[in-house]
C-alpha cells in the first residue's frame, strides 16, 4: 500500500491517470491508520469493494482479506475493464491472492499487468522446519500460494521488487519470466508525510520522557534479525561503560494484531540486559511511528546477512535526521544509502562471517556508538533525492512505459 500511497501525488504529472481498486476499510480487521487517507490527492479515483465478513469466514478457518474479497475484486475489476480503456492492471499488495486476477483479466480484457513482489508469494522457507516450527495451516496455504504464485507470474508483463532475490527467484522458477523486464526499487520516503507530523504536531509513542538516550528500532523482527540483535546487546554489554544510561526501544516487532511476544526482550533478559529494553510487540500509527522516530537520540537497525535484502524502512529512519546505528550486508543497498547521505554507522557483515568475527566488529564499533546520540548527521540531501518519492515514482512510469511498449498488441 505505501507504494502507491506515496506515488499518486506524482502519476498524473508523470503522464498516468490511476484508478485504485481497493478493499473498504469497515471490512478490513487488521490494523488501521485513518491519518494515511488524508496523504491522497483529492482527485484521485478510488473504488472500494467489499468483502466477507471476517466472523463468518472464521467459522470455516478462512480469516485472509484478499480470499474474502477476491470474488468482489474480480467483479468490480471486470465491470471496470469492461466499460473503459486501461492500459495496464498493477498489483502493488501483499495480499497475494488477488494477484491471480491479472492472468484472468489479461485474457479476457487484453490489458498486461504487473505485479510489485514486496515479500514472498510463494515461501519455502518452513519446508525444511520441523513441524512445530511451522505457523499453523503451513501445508494448505503453501500449497494454495505455490499453486496460484505458478498460475499467475509466467504471465506477468514485468516485476517490481524491494528484492533482487524476490526477481531472481521467480525467473529462475519461470522461464517465461526471463524475457520480461523488471525493476528493483526499495520504497522511498515522502518528505509530505513529515510534513504532515510536524504540522499536526503528533507526539511520539511509548518513549518514555526519562532522562536516558532513546535508542528506537520501529518495524517487524524477522527471524533473520535475531543473530544481530544478540551480537549487538553482547557487544553493548562488554564495551559501553554507562549501559544504564541508556534505553533501548523495539516498537511493532511482530505483525500479528494482538501479539504479545516479546522476542528481543528475551534474547535481553538472557545476557543480563532485559531492564534497559521496552519491546512493543503491536504497530502503532505510521505518522505516530514518525514521529516517534524524529524525537528518538539513535536509530538502530539491525539487519540481515543477505546481501540482497533491503530494508525499506531505512528511508524514513534517514530522512527523520536522527544518527543511524545498524548491522548489514557490505553489498547491501542500505549501506550504500546510510554511507551515502552520511546518516550514521554501518556495521558490514561479510560472508565469511561467524558468530565471533560479527560480535568483534560490532565491539570495535561500539566507540563510535557510545557518542552517537551527540551526533546530529550533515546529511547530504542532493543525495536523499534520489530515494524520495517522486523520484520513485518516476522510476514506476518509466516502468509502466516500457512494459505497456514491450506487450504485443
Amino acid at each position: 500500500m505505501q507504494r502507491v500511497r506515496m506515488s499518486l501525488p506524482y502519476y498524473k504529472e508523470l503522464g498516468w491517470e490511476p484508478v485504485v481498486l481497493c478493499v473498504d476499510e469497515q471490512f478490513v480487521t487488521g490494523f488501521k491508520d485513518e491519518l494515511l487517507s488524508e496523504t491522497i490527492p483529492s482527485d484521485i479515483r478510488i473504488c472500494r469493494v467489499k468483502a466477507l465478513p471476517a466472523h463468518v469466514t472464521a467459522r470455516f478457518g478462512v480469516g485472509s482479506l484478499s480470499i474474502r474479497s477476491y470474488y468482489h475484486f474480480k467483479k468490480a475489476g471486470n465491470k471496470l475493464l469492461a466499460a473503459e480503456k486501461f492500459d495496464l492492471v498493477f498489483f502493488s499488495t501483499t495480499l497475494f491472492h488477488v494477484c491471480a486476477l491479472g492472468p484472468y483479466w489479461k485474457k479476457k480484457f487484453g490489458v498486461p499487468f504487473i505485479v510489485d513482489m514486496q515479500d514472498p508469494w510463494r515461501n519455502d522457507f518452513y519446508l525444511s522446519k520441523p513441524r512445530s516450527q511451522r505457523p499453523p495451516k503451513f501445508w494448505a496455504s503453501h500449497r494454495l500460494d505455490k499453486t496460484l504464485e505458478a498460475y499467475t507470474m509466467p504471465h506477468a508483463a514485468g516485476i517490481i521488487s524491494v528484492s533482487q532475490a524476490y526477481i531472481n527467484n521467480l525467473t529462475e522458477r519461470y522461464q517465461q519470466l526471463r524475457s520480461k523486464p523488471t525493476l528493483l526499487l526499495p520504497f522511498g520516503v515522502s518528505a509530505k508525510d513529515f510534513e504532515l507530523v510536524q504540522h499536526k504536531n503528533i507526539p511520539p509513542q511509548v518513549l518514555n520522557g526519562k532522562k536516558k538516550i532513546s535508542v528506537v528500532y520501529m518495524g517487524a523482527i524477522n527471524s533473520f534479525f535475531l543473530p544481530m540483535i544478540r551480537a549487538f546487546f553482547t557487544a553493548f554489554k562488554n564495551c559501553i561503560s554507562n549501559p544504564n544510561d541508556y534505553h533501548f526501544y523495539f516498537i511493532g516487532t511482530n505483525y500479528a494484531l494482538h501479539a504479545n511476544h516479546q522476542t528481543v526482550k528475551l534474547i535481553g533478559n538472557e545476557l543480563g540486559v532485559g531492564h534497559l529494553i521496552t519491546e512493543v510487540p503491536q504497530r502503532i500509527p505510521y505518522f505516530s511511528a514518525l514521529a516517534t522516530l524524529m524525537h528518538a537520540d539513535v536509530l538502530f537497525v539491525p539487519g540481515s546477512a543477505d546481501s540482497d535484502y533491503n530494508a525499506s524502512k531505512i528511508y524514513n529512519n534517514i530522512f527523520s535526521g536522527k544518527p543511524i546505528f545498524s548491522i548489514f550486508h557490505e553489498k547491501s543497498l542500505v549501506r550504500q544509502a546510510i554511507e551515502e547521505t552520511s546518516a550514521g554507522i554501518v556495521v558490514c557483515i561479510q560472508d565469511t562471517d561467524t558468530a565471533e568475527s560479527l560480535s568483534k566488529r560490532i565491539e570495535q564499533a561500539m566507540p563510535d556508538f557510545s557518542v552517537l546520540h551527540l551526533r546530529k548527521p550533515a546529511l547530504k540531501k542532493e543525495r536523499l533525492q534520489k530515494f524520495m518519492a517522486n523520484t520513485m515514482a518516476k522510476q514506476q512510469v518509466n516502468f509502466f512505459n516500457e512494459v505497456v511498449e514491450n506487450e504485443p498488441v
